[in-house]
């Protein structure tokens, strides 16, 4: 059984908020799940941890809580494309939030570019 604690009502909500800016209000359907993860590089274990998940097209993104105020990030397309930000944990829930957003759109742009979608 994991030790870590729940999402909470204002970690929701300032997660919620953030998608309500992005995307426009109830634009983004926003999910609390349970996901597992190695929370140490040496664990051999998965810890079952709380997550926020959430789709904007083609793209699925989680935020995953490994500890109170601490949370990891990732969006992806499927299995082959799979992006985190350079930070390995965040103790600060909007940072997290808005460096997964702007990393996720400069990777939208960069793709835009390189097929040609962008004039």
């Amino acid at each position: 059984m994991s030790t870590i604690p729940d999402i909470t009502d204002t970690e929701k909500w300032s997660v919620r908020s953030t998608l309500d800016e992005r995307w426009g209000k109830d634009k983004v359907e926003l999910q609390i799940v349970d996901v597992e993860a190695r929370l140490s590089p040496a664990d051999r274990e998965l810890t079952e941890c709380p997550s926020l998940y959430w789709e904007q097209g083609k793209c699925h993104f989680v935020i995953i809580k490994t500890d109170v105020k601490r949370y990891r990030t990732q969006f992806y397309y499927g299995n082959r494309e799979q992006f985190g930000t350079s930070i390995p944990e965040y103790n600060n829930l909007a940072d997290c939030v808005l460096s997964l957003l702007r990393l996720q759109a400069d990777h939208e742009l960069s793709l835009a570019e390189k097929t040609g979608f962008l004039s």
